[in-house]
């Protein structure tokens, strides 16, 4: 999936549905950490939070009692127009919802004190700059191994042939550039059971999983097989690969 088709697949799931997977029923082993527990506890009542890739704000307005002020950005305005409507229902007073791209933070230099980022791109050397000296940034990404059978069921994937690790080395080497000093990096790889075909078909036609998913009869004769072959008494079972990195100044 290129840029152009990545950000147009991005601009419809936000529409239809933010970034908001709640209504799955899925069951993860192993996991190692909660990444909004992790960003939650390193908030002092009087900070102020950016979270880079809202999407439809979800996650922040679960977490609103966490920081003074949080601000959400996210560079598809349907991804906006959700998170405000999300914020609109919920009835939160102390955030607020942006457009705006990672890569030119429209902020004041070390204006906040704890900016996250998950699953979502970032620019370093701005993240760098409108944290404050002793702040920290923690960013969650997606493994390379991720949905390995999925990838290996369909004949491709989201991080193509790319090896594990890769992605979490580019972005320490990009934070060390850009002037942070302490650098922690952490990986797991768990184990998922999607409890039904419907589950798993939601995260597929709402995620970049397998790129282009369900656009061809053939995808759903593959899901078919795959779901027959993973079928345990705990559900469907795949793998969540993530890794971690919290970086502070």
């Amino acid at each position: 999936m290129d840029s152009f088709d990545y950000k147009k697949f991005y601009n419809e799931v936000g529409q239809m549905n933010g970034w908001d997977f709640s209504r799955l029923s899925v069951t993860v082993e192993n996991a190692l950490w909660n990444f909004w527990s992790e960003v939650s506890s390193r908030c002092k009542a009087g900070d102020i939070l950016l979270d880079i890739g809202t999407g439809g704000g979800e996650a922040l307005l679960r977490m609103a009692e966490a920081a003074l002020l949080l601000i959400g950005i996210d560079h598809s305005e349907a991804m906006i127009h959700t998170a405000n409507r999300n914020q609109e229902q919920s009835g939160t007073a102390n955030i607020r919802f942006l457009p705006m791209e990672a890569s030119e933070l429209h902020f004041p230099e070390r204006f906040f004190q704890v900016i996250s980022c998950r699953h979502s791109e970032f620019n370093a050397t701005e993240v760098a700059r409108v944290l404050t000296d002793d702040g920290v940034f923690l960013t969650q990404q997606v493994g390379e191994s991720d949905k390995r059978n999925l990838a290996q069921a369909f004949g491709r994937g989201q991080s193509g042939n790319a090896k594990r690790g890769t992605l979490m080395e580019r972005y320490a080497a990009e934070l060390k550039e850009a002037g942070f000093r302490q650098i922690d990096c952490r990986q797991y790889d768990a184990v998922e059971y999607y409890a039904t075909a419907e589950d798993l078909i939601f995260l597929l036609k709402h995620t970049p999983i397998i790129p282009g998913f369900g656009q061809t009869e053939s995808d759903f004769q593959t899901l078919h097989r795959f779901i027959a072959e993973h079928q345990t008494p705990k559900g469907i079972l795949t793998n969540a690969d993530r890794f971690m990195i919290i970086a502070s100044k």
